[in-house]
C-alpha cells in the first residue's frame, strides 16, 4: 500500500498562532501527567510567579497603563525615546510612508535581536552609556537603519531595501554592532546571512512587498491594508501571512510537503495520528514581529483585532521566570550546567511549557485584577510582566542575570 504524501494544508496549518497554542497546550497536559522527559510541572508554584509579575507590573507601571511587549520599548536610553526624535524630524511624506520605514525598521531590528552572548555590549555613541542583551541590540539596528546603511537611495535612509539586503555582510554587522575580538556578538554571521535571505524573498515577491516602492520589508503595508476588512485586520492573520511569505528566510531547518516550518521542532512526546506528529512550533521571532507591527500599522489607521489570538513568547525570560520560581524543575539537575542545541527536546518541552504556563498566568492575573483581554491583552502581561520578572529574578539568583538553562543559539531563534 502507498504512504500518501503529506498535506500541504496540513503544514501550513502549523503556521498559525493557533497551532502553537494547541500543541503548548498538550504539552503541558502531558506535564501535568508526569509524561514529559525532560521536566517535573507544579502548578502549585504559580502563585509564587503571579506575585513576582504583579509586583514587576505595579514598579514599572504604578498607573496601570502598560504598552505591548514590541520592539518599540527598547529604543529608549534612560528617559529619551531615540526613534521618537527621528520620528519627529523626518518629513514623511504621508501616514504610509511612515507605516513603511517603521516597518523596514522593526523588521530589521527583530530579525536582528537574537540572543547576544554574555560578552558583548553596545556603547551608545551619544551618551556612552553601554547597553546589552536587547536594549543593546536594539540601539544598535537604530543607529544603523538612521544611517541609512539598509537604503539603497541617499537621499532616503530611512528605509531598508532589498537590494541592499542581499548583499549584507557579517563585516558591515560587526561595525555597526561594534564586534570585535574583545566583544564578540554570538550568532553574527547568522544575523547577516538571515538579512541576505530577508532580501532574496522579498525581491523575489514583488506583488507583496514592492505594490508601490522598490522591495522592502515596508511593502508590507500595503499588503496588509489590502486584507483588512473595513480598516481592521487580526493579528493571527498577520502571524500567517508573515510565517508564508517569510519561510525561507530560516535557516534549513524542518520542512513538511515542501513547506518551510520555521521556529518547529520535533519532541518525542508530542504524538499526533498524521504526518505532523512530533512537531512543535513556536514562531517567536515571528510573534514578536507582529506585535511589534501593531503599533506602525495602528498609527496608519488600521485595527488589529484579536490581539490575544497570537501567544506568549517561547525565549529565555519568560521560560526562565517559571523555572526560577520552580513552577518547572529539571527532571535531572545536571542538565542546568549543560549547553543544549536549540533542537534538543529538552529546549523543545521548555519552550512549549513556557507558551501554555503564560496563557494560565494570563487567566489568573485577569482574574485577580478584575480585568479582560482588552483591558489587560498578552502584550501588555509580557511587558509588565513575565520578561521583566524574568530578568528580575534571573539577577537574583545569579550575580551575571543569565538564565537558568544554557542553549546554544545560532543567532536566529532567542
Amino acid at each position: 500500500m502507498n504512504t500518501p504524501l503529506p498535506s500541504p494544508d496540513r503544514a501550513r496549518a502549523l503556521l498559525t498562532a493557533a497551532a502553537v497554542r494547541d500543541r503548548a497546550h498538550r504539552m503541558l497536559a502531558l506535564g501535568l501527567e508526569d509524561r514529559l522527559p525532560s521536566f517535573h510541572v507544579d502548578l502549585a508554584r504559580l502563585a509564587a510567579t503571579e506575585d513576582l509579575v504583579l509586583q514587576a507590573m505595579e514598579r514599572s507601571y504604578p498607573d496601570g497603563k502598560i504598552p505591548f511587549h514590541s520592539r518599540w520599548r527598547h529604543f529608549r536610553v534612560g528617559t529619551e525615546d531615540r526613534w521618537a526624535a527621528i520620528d519627529r524630524a523626518a518629513r514623511w511624506k504621508d501616514p504610509a510612508s511612515r507605516a513603511r520605514a517603521m516597518i523596514d525598521l522593526a523588521v530589521i531590528s527583530v530579525l536582528l535581536d537574537a540572543g547576544a552572548g554574555q560578552e558583548w555590549a553596545f556603547k551608545d555613541p551619544r551618551s556612552g552609556t553601554m547597553l546589552r542583551r536587547s536594549e543593546g541590540l536594539a540601539l544598535a539596528s537604530l543607529e544603523m537603519f538612521a544611517a541609512g546603511l539598509f537604503s539603497a537611495q541617499p537621499g532616503d535612509p530611512l528605509r531598508a531595501d532589498a537590494e541592499v539586503l542581499r548583499r549584507f555582510d557579517a563585516s558591515t554587522l560587526a561595525r555597526g554592532f561594534q564586534v570585535t575580538p574583545e566583544n564578540p556578538l554570538t550568532g553574527l554571521e547568522g544575523r547577516a546571512a538571515l538579512m541576505r535571505r530577508l532580501g532574496d524573498v522579498i525581491a523575489a515577491d514583488p506583488d507583496r512587498f514592492a505594490q508601490v516602492d522598490a522591495p522592502r520589508p515596508g511593502g508590507l503595508y500595503d499588503s496588509l491594508a489590502a486584507m483588512a476588512q473595513s480598516e481592521t485586520i487580526s493579528a493571527p492573520a498577520i502571524l500567517s501571512f508573515l510565517l508564508e511569505r517569510l519561510g525561507p528566510i530560516w535557516p534549513s531547518r524542518l520542512t513538511l510537503a515542501g513547506v518551510a516550518l520555521g521556529d518547529c521542532w520535533r519532541h518525542p512526546s508530542l504524538v499526533t495520528d498524521d504526518e505532523t506528529t512530533e512537531l512543535v512550533p513556536l514562531h517567536k521571532l515571528s510573534q514578536w514581529l507582529v506585535y511589534s507591527l501593531i503599533e506602525p500599522l495602528q498609527e496608519a489607521g488600521l485595527t488589529v483585532g484579536d490581539i490575544d489570538g497570537l501567544t506568549g513568547l517561547a525565549e529565555y525570560r519568560n521560560g526562565g521566570l517559571f523555572v526560577d520560581t520552580g513552577v518547572l524543575r529539571l527532571r535531572r539537575p545536571e542538565d542546568a550546567q549543560a549547553l543544549h542545541p536549540v533542537a534538543a527536546p529538552l529546549v523543545v518541552e521548555w519552550r512549549a511549557l513556557t507558551v501554555a504556563l503564560i496563557d494560565r498566568l494570563a487567566e489568573r492575573l485577569r482574574l485577580r485584577l478584575g480585568l479582560d483581554t482588552t483591558s489587560l491583552p498578552l502584550p501588555a502581561i509580557l511587558e509588565g510582566g513575565t520578561w521583566a520578572a524574568g530578568r528580575a529574578i534571573a539577577r537574583e539568583r545569579r550575580a551575571d542575570g543569565t538564565p537558568p538553562l544554557h542553549v546554544v543559539s545560532d543567532g536566529t531563534v532567542f
